[in-house]
Protein backbone atom coordinates (compact mmCIF):
# COMPACT_ATOMS: atom_id res chain seq x y z
CA UNK A 1 0.00 0.00 0.00
CA UNK A 2 1.18 3.80 -0.79
CA UNK A 3 2.05 5.75 2.35
CA UNK A 4 0.48 9.04 1.42
CA UNK A 5 -0.54 10.58 5.25
CA UNK A 6 0.07 11.30 8.81
CA UNK A 7 -1.81 11.90 11.62
CA UNK A 8 -0.76 14.30 14.34
CA UNK A 9 -2.03 15.66 17.38
CA UNK A 10 -2.55 19.76 17.25
CA UNK A 11 -0.95 21.51 20.32
CA UNK A 12 -1.90 21.52 24.00
CA UNK A 13 -3.10 25.00 23.55
CA UNK A 14 -5.08 24.74 20.64
CA UNK A 15 -6.90 21.61 22.26
CA UNK A 16 -8.11 23.27 25.63
CA UNK A 17 -9.00 26.49 23.38
CA UNK A 18 -11.80 24.40 21.50
CA UNK A 19 -12.54 22.15 23.62
CA UNK A 20 -13.32 24.22 26.28
CA UNK A 21 -15.42 26.29 23.98
CA UNK A 22 -17.37 23.51 23.06
CA UNK A 23 -17.95 21.95 26.12
CA UNK A 24 -18.58 25.18 28.42
CA UNK A 25 -19.42 22.44 30.95
CA UNK A 26 -15.42 21.22 31.06
CA UNK A 27 -12.77 22.58 33.20
CA UNK A 28 -9.56 23.21 31.83
CA UNK A 29 -8.09 20.21 33.73
CA UNK A 30 -10.94 18.03 32.16
CA UNK A 31 -9.25 19.74 28.71
CA UNK A 32 -5.70 18.86 30.14
CA UNK A 33 -7.20 14.91 30.58
CA UNK A 34 -8.38 14.98 27.76
CA UNK A 35 -5.80 16.03 26.01
CA UNK A 36 -2.95 13.57 27.65
CA UNK A 37 -4.93 10.77 26.37
CA UNK A 38 -5.18 11.25 22.92
CA UNK A 39 -4.50 8.41 20.44
CA UNK A 40 -3.87 9.27 16.83
CA UNK A 41 -6.29 7.45 14.53
CA UNK A 42 -5.22 3.57 13.13
CA UNK A 43 -7.10 0.75 11.80
CA UNK A 44 -8.62 -2.12 13.51
CA UNK A 45 -6.72 -4.87 10.95
CA UNK A 46 -4.44 -5.06 7.92
CA UNK A 47 -7.70 -4.97 5.34
CA UNK A 48 -9.46 -2.13 7.61
CA UNK A 49 -10.11 1.00 4.91
CA UNK A 50 -11.04 3.17 7.96
CA UNK A 51 -8.78 4.44 10.53
CA UNK A 52 -10.81 5.04 13.78
CA UNK A 53 -11.20 8.11 15.63
CA UNK A 54 -11.73 8.20 19.14
CA UNK A 55 -13.89 10.38 21.01
CA UNK A 56 -12.42 13.08 23.50
CA UNK A 57 -15.40 12.29 26.66
CA UNK A 58 -17.97 10.74 27.52
CA UNK A 59 -21.16 11.22 26.38
CA UNK A 60 -24.45 10.00 26.11
CA UNK A 61 -26.97 10.80 22.83
CA UNK A 62 -30.54 10.28 22.94
CA UNK A 63 -32.90 9.56 19.65
CA UNK A 64 -32.25 13.17 17.69
CA UNK A 65 -29.46 14.62 19.84
CA UNK A 66 -26.23 15.80 18.21
CA UNK A 67 -22.50 16.30 19.67
CA UNK A 68 -19.80 18.07 18.23
CA UNK A 69 -16.33 15.94 19.13
CA UNK A 70 -13.07 18.07 18.88
CA UNK A 71 -10.57 15.28 18.13
CA UNK A 72 -7.23 16.65 18.75
CA UNK A 73 -6.56 15.53 15.49
CA UNK A 74 -4.75 16.92 11.76
CA UNK A 75 -3.57 14.96 8.69
CA UNK A 76 -0.82 15.98 6.40
CA UNK A 77 -1.32 14.62 3.56
CA UNK A 78 -0.11 14.45 -0.24
CA UNK A 79 -2.16 16.95 -2.09
CA UNK A 80 -4.07 14.97 -4.44
CA UNK A 81 -6.40 13.27 -1.33
CA UNK A 82 -8.73 13.94 1.18
CA UNK A 83 -10.01 12.24 3.90
CA UNK A 84 -13.59 10.97 4.47
CA UNK A 85 -15.40 10.65 8.04
CA UNK A 86 -18.20 8.71 8.30
CA UNK A 87 -20.25 6.85 11.41
CA UNK A 88 -18.12 3.46 12.47
CA UNK A 89 -20.33 1.51 10.68
CA UNK A 90 -21.67 -0.95 13.86
CA UNK A 91 -22.71 2.63 15.52
CA UNK A 92 -24.72 3.45 12.09
CA UNK A 93 -26.44 -0.14 12.08
CA UNK A 94 -27.24 -0.12 15.71
CA UNK A 95 -27.99 3.60 16.03
CA UNK A 96 -28.56 5.39 12.86
CA UNK A 97 -25.07 7.38 14.38
CA UNK A 98 -24.80 10.23 11.24
CA UNK A 99 -22.18 12.57 10.69
CA UNK A 100 -24.47 15.89 10.79
CA UNK A 101 -22.80 16.91 6.95
CA UNK A 102 -23.83 13.36 5.85
CA UNK A 103 -19.67 12.94 5.18
CA UNK A 104 -16.86 14.85 6.54
CA UNK A 105 -14.86 16.47 3.78
CA UNK A 106 -10.94 16.93 5.10
CA UNK A 107 -9.00 18.25 2.30
CA UNK A 108 -5.31 18.38 1.85
CA UNK A 109 -4.67 22.50 2.90
CA UNK A 110 -6.23 21.97 6.09
CA UNK A 111 -4.01 21.39 7.66
CA UNK A 112 -2.16 24.27 7.61
CA UNK A 113 -5.06 26.39 8.63
CA UNK A 114 -5.45 28.98 11.09
CA UNK A 115 -6.71 26.15 13.60
CA UNK A 116 -3.95 24.15 13.30
CA UNK A 117 -6.60 21.67 10.87
CA UNK A 118 -8.38 20.66 13.97
CA UNK A 119 -10.59 18.08 13.16
CA UNK A 120 -13.73 18.04 14.42
CA UNK A 121 -16.71 15.46 14.14
CA UNK A 122 -20.37 15.69 14.71
CA UNK A 123 -22.57 13.30 14.77
CA UNK A 124 -26.24 12.82 15.53
CA UNK A 125 -28.38 9.23 17.09
CA UNK A 126 -30.94 9.52 14.33
CA UNK A 127 -32.91 6.07 15.88
CA UNK A 128 -36.24 5.48 14.96
CA UNK A 129 -36.27 2.68 17.44
CA UNK A 130 -36.01 4.94 20.32
CA UNK A 131 -32.36 3.98 21.30
CA UNK A 132 -29.80 5.22 23.06
CA UNK A 133 -26.13 5.30 22.48
CA UNK A 134 -23.22 5.97 25.07
CA UNK A 135 -19.66 6.27 24.03
CA UNK A 136 -16.82 6.81 26.90
CA UNK A 137 -13.91 8.71 26.50
CA UNK A 138 -11.68 6.50 24.18
CA UNK A 139 -14.39 4.67 22.46
CA UNK A 140 -14.12 5.00 18.70
CA UNK A 141 -16.89 6.77 16.92
CA UNK A 142 -15.62 7.36 13.48
CA UNK A 143 -13.51 6.19 11.08
CA UNK A 144 -11.41 7.94 8.10
CA UNK A 145 -11.00 7.00 4.59
CA UNK A 146 -8.42 8.58 2.48
CA UNK A 147 -9.72 8.99 -1.05
CA UNK A 148 -7.57 9.96 -4.41
CA UNK A 149 -8.96 12.62 -6.35
CA UNK A 150 -8.59 14.29 -9.80
CA UNK A 151 -9.28 17.84 -11.36
CA UNK A 152 -10.48 19.10 -14.61
CA UNK A 153 -7.52 19.58 -17.57
CA UNK A 154 -8.47 23.50 -17.39
CA UNK A 155 -8.79 23.95 -13.72
CA UNK A 156 -7.02 27.06 -12.44
CA UNK A 157 -7.30 27.44 -8.65
CA UNK A 158 -4.72 29.36 -7.10
CA UNK A 159 -6.86 30.24 -3.77
CA UNK A 160 -5.20 29.41 -0.57
CA UNK A 161 -7.56 27.97 2.64
CA UNK A 162 -7.72 29.49 6.10
CA UNK A 163 -10.36 28.41 8.39
CA UNK A 164 -12.49 25.24 8.57
CA UNK A 165 -16.24 24.97 7.62
CA UNK A 166 -17.89 27.02 4.90
CA UNK A 167 -14.03 28.88 4.56
CA UNK A 168 -13.67 28.46 0.48
CA UNK A 169 -17.14 29.52 -0.40
CA UNK A 170 -15.99 33.17 1.08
Amino acid sequence: MERIAKFETISRARFIQDFTDTFPDMTVENAEKAYASLSLPVRATKGSAGYDFRSTRDFTLAPGESIKIPTGIRVRMREDHCLMIFPRSGLGFKYRLQMNNTVGIIDSDYYNSDNEGHIFIKITNDSKEGRVVTLKAGDAFAQGIFMCFGITEDDEVFAERNGGLGSTSK
